[in-house]
């Protein structure tokens, strides 16, 4: 009888010994439930607008503030047939302050010279492509009124600001785009109608390649011509 006791008190004391040796060997991570990860989507950040949205009301008072803070007034414009150099008239300073405006705001890149008459002008700033349209939504609609009363003529290799499409008896310029007159001897019949705002100081034989492209009906060159960059020199 005494035997059968001892025998039973052996077993379960090795039981309680086989289990406390089972609970020291469990790994801690697997005794704690584990957390699920919070899956967060990447915030998507807005760019911040520097500038407000332009319109024809806004855009002069917002100019006269801009020309008092952003002075330059050389700029390049690297084309598909090289580059041009412009220096841009203080005494237009709308007109100045606008140009260099766009050029900040990278507006010109990617665009055309979408007009070429040989031995009169070449136009640009505008494009079939998508892309400026919503650069131009972007930044406003807006025109910009002339400012011809300083002198300027339309001599060979002055940069002008053409008037807008619509109806449009005050002449009021389409601030996204500028022809340079290539014309030898220049094309003063515009004088009084458009805004002069510079002239071209390095690059007339590349405006001279340019109006000598093949256009088709609508003056439209066959084979797209693109200003890659405007950038500020000076």
């Amino acid at each position: 009888m005494r035997l059968i006791v001892l025998l039973s008190l052996f077993f379960l004391l090795t039981n309680c010994e086989d289990k406390k040796t089972k609970q020291k060997t469990i790994p801690e991570s697997e005794t704690k439930e584990i957390p699920k990860k919070e899956i967060t989507k990447p915030v998507e950040e807005k760019e911040e607008r520097r500038y407000p949205k332009l319109n024809s009301k806004s855009a002069m008072e917002f100019f006269l503030e801009y020309d008092k803070k952003h002075k330059e007034n050389k700029v390049r414009i690297t084309t598909d047939f090289g580059t041009i150099d412009i220096l841009l008239f203080n005494e237009t300073k709308f007109h100045r302050s606008n140009f260099i405006f766009l050029t900040k705001q990278k507006y010109f890149n990617g665009t055309q010279f979408y007009r070429v008459i040989d031995n009169f002008m070449v136009q640009a700033g505008n494009s079939d492509d998508k892309k400026t349209a919503r650069k131009r939504a972007k930044i406003g609609k807006y025109l910009l009124p002339p400012d011809t009363k300083r002198g300027f003529k339309h001599d060979r290799g002055v940069i002008s600001m053409p008037s807008s499409e619509i109806n449009n008896p005050h002449k009021l310029a389409s601030p996204y785009e500028f022809f340079i007159v290539q014309q030898q001897g220049g094309a003063h019949f515009l004088d009084g109608d458009y805004t002069i705002f510079g002239r071209v100081i390095r690059g007339m034989d590349v405006i001279d390649k340019i109006a000598a492209v093949e256009t088709d009906d609508g003056d439209w060159p066959m084979r797209n011509i693109y200003i890659r960059n405007v950038e500020i020199i000076d």
